[in-house]
Order: structure tokens, then sequence, then C-alpha cells
């Protein structure tokens, strides 16, 4: 009998039985999820057991996983025991879906499906089952669940709605598990009251004399579990006397022990193997016949047809284990090896557990699996792989190589930021391997480090590795990834030039991806024109990639030429498995993508919330280079919106920490944002210093890649300023650097700046050109700004008709931006086109002309005459003759009675 229920009822759980029989009804006609919490030997497993017969009473199909404690390190080892009951089913699934079940299981090769395309085929296989029965999957003890599973199941539990599929699942209480943050509706089981636990009692033991039984309610302090279990050691015929205020939980442990040590030394074997393995099959190494003493001691179950392998109690298994011997453990886990196929992950940790000393062979089956497991979406379960790999290595460099990638595993994905040096001088490492070199500086990137001490680190290593025909294995990937991603951050010529050195001496093709981020992410003005075919048929392939690190990767490589539009839903599920525990790390720098995606693209609200969340992971996990980098996209918005204070506060907080350790990248994110800044407010010589800080006159530089960010902000600063010539010369930089080709984005930008610089006989080629530019409208601000521009040269060549179209749309982009000043300047420019604003109302003084009062306004603003100039496309003389004439009309003879005479000024039409 399970735990607490005796004959067939349950004592003290009617409530809780009510709401599992009406979840499992639900169940049958709507899908769901639910999760069962309580104390060990509360009794979840008994009321799941309760509630999967009255499932089965309804025609329901019960597929049952469970934690093992013993290999939680075991990738996706629940997924296959929830599919493993449906593998030989002729279920109808797409092929796609069927492979990506297959490989995650390790049943078969080939490229890792993503946690969104596992997702779907495991619901499409449920669903499949569901189309003939609905489908109850019960997980017992998610707390012991490998995280890649654990990971899986919260993110189907939320989809299940409408299925006829549910999902209830238990977990112990203080454990941890990933589904306590999954949001789902739970059900907590508490201890009985004193009065059920006497009803419970007295039913399953009769002849307990009274004060045995008072005994055992005292000890069992309302746990149903020790109720059942302990009345056997209590009162003056136990074998042992009483242990008075034990905990509970030893209490059983003890009780289960007793019975353990009682059974045959061959039972106690077989029983062990049941143990550690986990997966409750039969196999040749497990007799039936030696575990029916197990049995009839009440210490599993067997099933009387499948004669599968069920523990009554996680507390069960633990005691089996805890009662062997070290050499017994690593026997049985010699025999459970014998049973994978070589080349397994579960072979290859078997092996791990029964090896008594360093095996150079089995550290490196460790290290084969973990990158495998990387590789199948599970870099928790890779990292646990390596750093046991290392345990067992016997060459003290193997050992540190291994351990300093689980650690630079750990910064680069799974939000593990640890400073590698301690851990070199603690295990007595070497510094100068290529493995120790990549932890260190990733961890030295992350955190915000020295970009020049960065780079000496990382050339030292590389000297040795950097050989003709040297392999291209992991770590050595890894460090050529970083050293890229730091000469990007350094963004100087002398930097890129080593990457391209390093490249060269290593004689050999790198790997796809390092050769793609190397061309559009380091130098794209000069390389990236003959990778983009390459980098769009990898973008389309996007949503079947699992490894998470990688997925990012290609959305840096699409960050400068303005792909990230096609990375978008596979950024977000990198952020969602993050947000479930997952590759925190990867998942920060998803939100970094789609951040500088959302601020050209105009999502300036989701720019909003998304850095805010991200700032919050950031500093939880100390990664202050992702940090200032959504600090950027937040201070774009503000520079845009016109929320100046934001803007200086975070561009200061940037150059702070940027400039002592030559971040060219986040100094030249400060001044972008900046310029944009002083555009908003009319400061346009302050905007031309800012931008040229980026990107210098006289070329668009290849090792500043953020210069593609700042184009537009350039030459309109330098035309605004009267800066003409100097306006022209970048023209021609952009132009003859070919960045047009990059991207439509691109493209429009150069055919935008050309129209501010053409003379009167061109310009409107040039803009019609750039507006007409295929999918401008995924950049809504630059679009609009490039409409202000063409409607401020139609007006001058006084072709109002056509200024208000392009005045129209501009405004109703900028207003939907919430771009205050911007939507400012263009409600400016209808006034001065001849639109009036509002209805004038008669009055003693003669009105004020648009333009006349657009210059009041300014004036009063405080702008001098040469800046109401730029503004307005007029010279200083033009203004102050305004000015001139505008004053008798208000009654004032001075600019300091301007502010007053304004807000006395009748209003004007709309």
């Amino acid at each position: 009998m399970p735990g607490w229920m005796w004959g067939s009822r349950l004592v003290g759980r009617e409530r809780e039985l009510g709401v599992l029989h009406g979840f499992v009804d639900a169940v049958a006609t709507d899908g769901g999820s639910l999760l069962v919490v309580g104390e060990a030997g509360v009794g979840k497993t008994s009321l799941l057991d309760a509630a999967t017969a009255h499932a089965a009473r309804l025609g329901m199909r019960v597929l049952r996983v469970s934690g093992v404690e013993f290999e939680a390190q075991v990738s996706f080892a629940g997924l296959h025991q929830l599919v493993a009951p449906l593998a030989a089913e002729p279920a109808v699934l797409p092929a796609d879906a069927r492979r990506a079940i297959d490989v995650a299981v390790g049943l078969a090769q080939g490229p890792a499906p993503d946690r969104l395309a596992l997702t779907n085929a495991l619901l499409a296989l449920l669903s499949d089952a569901a189309g003939r029965d609905a489908v109850l999957v019960v997980v017992d003890d998610l707390q012991w669940l490998d995280r890649a599973s654990a990971t899986l199941f919260a993110i189907l539990a939320r989809r299940l709605g409408g299925s006829r599929i549910g999902l209830l699942g238990v977990v112990r209480t203080g454990e941890g598990s990933v589904f306590e943050d999954a949001g789902l509706a739970e059900i907590a089981i508490g201890p009985l009251d004193d009065d059920d636990a006497a009803v419970l009692l007295a039913e399953a033991f009769p002849e307990l004399p009274p004060r045995a039984a008072r005994q055992v309610i005292t000890e069992a302090q309302g746990n149903p579990l020790a109720l059942i279990e302990l009345p056997a050691h209590v009162g003056p015929t136990a074998a042992e006397p009483p242990l008075g205020r034990t905990p509970v939980g030893r209490r059983l442990r003890l009780t289960f022990a007793r019975r353990i040590e009682a059974l045959p030394a061959d039972t106690r074997a077989h029983l062990l193997l049941a143990a550690l393995d986990g997966t409750g099959e039969l196999f040749p190494a497990i007799s039936v016949g030696e575990l029916e003493p197990a049995e009839r001691a009440r210490l599993i179950r067997i099933h009387p047809v499948t004669r599968g392998i069920r523990f009554r109690h996680p507390l069960t298994r633990s005691a089996v284990v805890e009662l062997s011997t070290e050499e017994e453990r690593r026997g049985a886990h010699r025999r459970l090896a014998e049973r994978h196929p070589a080349g397994s992950e579960r072979r290859a940790w078997h092996l791990a557990e029964a090896a008594s000393s360093p095996d150079e062979q089995i550290a490196q089956l460790l290290e084969e699996a973990a990158l495998r497991t990387k590789g199948r979406g599970d870099p928790v379960g890779a990292i646990g792989l390596l750093l046991r790999a290392a345990e067992l290595s016997p060459e003290p460099d193997d050992h540190h190589r291994r351990a300093m990638f689980a650690t630079y595993l750990g910064a680069d994905i799974t939000g593990d930021l640890t400073d590698p040096r301690a851990l070199l001088a603690e295990r007595g490492g070497q510094g100068h391997t290529v493995a120790a070199a990549v932890a260190a500086a990733s961890y030295m990137v992350n955190s915000g480090g020295d970009v020049d001490t960065i780079h000496r680190l990382l050339l030292g290593a590389l000297r040795n590795a950097c050989r003709p025909s040297a392999a291209w294995d992991a770590p050595l990937s890894e460090i050529v990834y970083v050293l890229q991603a730091n000469c990007s951050f350094g963004s100087r010529a002398e930097l890129a030039d080593d990457y391209w050195a390093v490249l060269d001496r290593l004689g050999v093709e790198p790997p796809e991806i390092l050769d793609l981020l190397g061309n559009t992410y380091l130098e794209p003005t000069r390389r990236a024109g003959p990778s983009l075919p390459l980098l769009d048929e990898a973008i389309a392939g996007i949503g079947g990639q699992a490894d998470h690190a990688h997925a990012v990767r290609l959305g840096i490589a699409a960050l400068y030429v303005d792909r990230i539009a096609g990375c978008r839903s596979t950024l977000w599920r990198v952020v969602e498995h993050g947000r479930g525990g997952g590759a925190i790390a990867a998942a920060i720098k998803a939100f970094v993508l789609l951040g500088f995606d959302g601020v050209l693209s105009g999502d300036w609200d989701g720019v909003q919330r998304l850095t805010e969340e991200g700032l919050a992971v950031t500093t939880r996990h100390h990664y202050r280079l992702l940090g200032g980098f959504l600090q950027y996209d937040r201070a774009m918005v503000a520079a845009a919106r016109g929320d100046r204070e934001t803007v200086r506060h975070l561009a200061d907080e940037l150059v702070a920490w940027g400039a002592p350790n030559r971040i060219a990248f986040v100094l030249q994110l400060a001044a972008h944002a900046k310029a944009v800044d002083a555009l908003s407010n009319g400061e346009f010589e302050t905007a031309y210093h800012h931008a040229v800080e980026i990107c210098s006159p006289g070329t668009v530089p290849a090792y500043k890649p953020a210069a593609l960010w700042v184009l537009l902000d350039l030459v309109e600063a330098a035309v605004r300023a009267g800066r003409t010539a100097a306006a022209s010369a970048h023209v021609a930089d952009i132009h003859r650097s070919g960045v047009a080709d990059l991207s439509p984005r691109l493209a429009m930008v150069a055919a935008g700046v050309t129209g501010m610089t053409a003379p009167a006989a061109s310009f409107r080629e040039a803009f019609d050109t750039a507006l007409a530019t295929p999918g401008a409208s995924r950049w809504p601000f630059a679009q609009a700004r490039i409409r202000l521009a063409y409607a401020e040269r139609l007006r001058r060549a006084r072709s109002t008709s056509e200024a208000r179209l392009q005045l129209t749309n501009a405004l109703d982009t900028f207003e939907r931006l919430g771009a205050a000043p911007w939507t400012a300047r263009a409600r400016a420019e209808l006034r001065a086109s001849g639109i009036p604003t509002t209805h004038p109302t008669p009055g003693p003084t003669a009105p004020l002309t648009p333009q006349e009062r657009e210059i009041a306004t300014l004036a009063a603003a405080g702008l001098t005459n040469k800046q109401i100039g730029e503004r307005l496309y007029l010279s200083p003389r033009t203004v102050s003759t305004h000015l001139y004439n505008l004053f008798p009309k208000l009654g004032i003879s001075s600019r300091a009675a301007l502010r007053d005479a304004l807000v006395e000024l009748p209003p004007t039409s709309a």
C-alpha cells in the first residue's frame, strides 16, 4: 500500500484529493498544469497515485517520470523516461519533430534542436497520444530532475491549455527547482493533524498499545509515512529504544536501513543497481527473483506486467545507496556502464562514478560527452561533465585545461562569472595555457577589464597554439572568439591587425561562425560584403539552433549589417531559457542584441522594459560590460525623447569605467548618446564633435564598427552646424566605403545624407531614393529624420505642398515614438511652411507670421540668432531682421520681454 493510504481511502486528505480530482477532470477536456509541494514523507506520492488512479478510471493515459538523486547530472534523463513508453508507437510526427526528440535523448546523431523546437516536438508527441486518449504526465521529485529536462518541462507546462494534456508535478519543499519560478498553480501538502494521525495509526495498527500510539504520533509530527513506518520500532517491544526528538527524516532512514540490512547480500546488490540506474527498467544485470525479498520488505514495487522497478519512497533509494560501501558503488556503476553503448553520456557518467583514481580515457569520454551535451542545449550539464573530467585527468595540463574551459563556459553561457585566477592559485595551475587564458580573459572582458591587458594575455597564450595546421579544438576556437570580441571592444586598428595576424599564423580556415564574426562584427565596413550570403543562409536556419552560445553569436554577426530581425525569435527563446535558470550569460547577451535592435527599429517602449530586466540580471551576476551596453540602449531612447538628465547620467557612467580600461567601444556608445541628445536639442556643433569621436573625418573606419550607427547623426550635425564642406566630405567617405551595400538601412542612410548635402538640382533624387529603400519603415526614427530634412530643403526651394507631405509623415512617426524634441521640430517646420496650428483670435496687435512666431519662441528659449538660423535654415542676419520686425507687433523692445509677451499672445490655429 502507498505510504499513508489505508484500505481504499486516504486519511485526512479530503481537500487535497478534491483538488487533484478536479484538476484531472479538467485535464480530460482542457489540459493544464499543477504543482504539488510538501515535505518528505508527507504523502505527495500517495496523492499522485490516487490522482493517476482517477485518471485511469476516466480512460486517460498516464506517463510517469521521476527525478533521481543519483543521475541528476545526466542531461535529458527525465525526457528519456517520458518518451521511452511512446518510442515504439507509430506517432504521426513530422520528421524534424521526431529528430529533435531523438537527438535530445541520444537516440540519433545530428544538429541539436533548439529549446522551442524540442518543446514543440514533445508537445506534438503528447498531442498525438492525446488524440486517442487524454494524457496525464506525472513528474515526481522534480527537485532531482536533470536541469535540461526540468527546464523543458517547465516551458511545456505553460503551454498545455486546451490540449487535453496535463502535467502534475511534485517537488519537495525547500529543495529548489526551476518549477518554483514557473508561475504554475500549486497545492501545498502539510502534516496531518493529531486527530487524523490517530485515525490513520489506528486503522493501520489496531493492536498498537495506546502508550506506543501516543509515542508514534508525537515522534511522527504529522508525517504520514512516519506514522506507517515507525510503529515497529517504538514501545517496550521495539528492537531499539525510542530516539526522542530525532528528526523524522532521520528516523525514517533508520527504519529503512534496518529492513535493507536484513536482506540477503545478492538482493542488496541488485537493489543497489536499481537505485543507481534510475531508469526503473529491468535488464540482465538486475534479477527480478533477487529483488522479491526487497518487495516483501516494502522497499520497492515490481510492476506485475512490465516488471519495472519503483522505489516506494525516495528515502528508501537514498538509504540503499548510503548503506553501500564505496567499492560496492563503484562496482555497480561499472556493471551499469556496460549496458550503455560506447560514446553515450550515460556510459561516460557511470564509468566516471566507478573510477577510483585519475583515468585519462574516462576523462576524455567525459569531455566528449560535455561537448555533445552543450550542443544539445544543456550548458549547465556540460560544465558538470567537464569539471568531473578535470578531476579524473592524470596530467596537470589536462586537468587545468578542462577546469578552465568549464570556468569559461560558466562566464560565457551560464552566468557563473568566477575569477579563474583565484582558482589557478588554489590549484597551482598554469596561467599561460589556452584554456586558462580564455577563462581569465572571458572573466576580465565581462567584468569590464582593461582591453590591453586582456589582449596581451590572449596573444601570449596563443603563441604556442598558433602554429601551422593547428587543430581547431573547442578551447582554441573560444580563445580566438574572445580575442575577436576584445579587439572589437578596443576598436583600434592595431588590435584588429593582431587578430588577423593570429589567423594567418594558424594557417587553417577557422570555423564558419568565427569567420562570419571576423568579417561582419570585427571589421564590417571592410570585410562584410562577401560574407553576407553565408550569413543570410545561417540566419535562415537559426530556428533549429539549440546551442545558445552559437545562436547568440549568429545574432552578433547580424548586428552591424542590420539582420537582427531574422534572429529575434531565437534570441527571445534564449532569454526565456535564461529566465528559467538556464544559460543566463547567453540570455544577457540576447538582451543586449535585442536592445540594440529595438533602438534602431523604434521599439522604444520595449527597450525600456527589456533594459530594466536586463540591467537587474547584469547587476546580480556582475556583468558590467554587458550592463553598459544596456545602459547605452536606455540612453539612446532618452536622447531621442528629450530626457537629458538620464542621458548625462548614463553616458557619464559609461565613460567613468570605460575610459580607464581603454574600452573604446563603450566610449563610442557614450559619445553616440550624447550626439543624439545634442541633435535633439539643437546643439549642432556639440553633436558634431561627439559624432566625430566615433567616425573620424577622412574615412568610415573599418575597426570601429559602431561608426555604422552614427553616419546619419554625423552628417546631419555637420549640415546643421554650417560645416558644409565637412558634411560633403563625410558623404563622400560613406560612398567610398561601400557601406550602402551592406544593408537596406545603410543604403537609406547613404542616400539620405546625400540628399542633405546635394545641390539644389539633385537633392530630390537622393531623398526619393532613400525613402524608396525596400523595408525603410523598419527603421522609423532614421526614416522620419530623413523626411524632416527633405521637407526643410523642399521649403527652402518653395515646394511647400511637397514639404507638408513629408512633414506630416515625419510628425506621425515622431509622435508615435514619443520623440518630443523631434515632434516639436516637425511642428515648427509645418508652421514655417504656412500651415496654421491654431485658430487666430482678433486682438489689438498685428498677428505674427508662422515663421516670426517660431523665431520668437526659440529666442525666448535662450537660443542665439546663429542657433535659431541653424535650426530653421536661415542666416543669423535674417533672424535678426525678423526679431526687429516682430518686437513692435508684440509691444516690446528687448529679447528679455519675449517670454511674457508670448504667454499673453492669442493662440494661433492648428
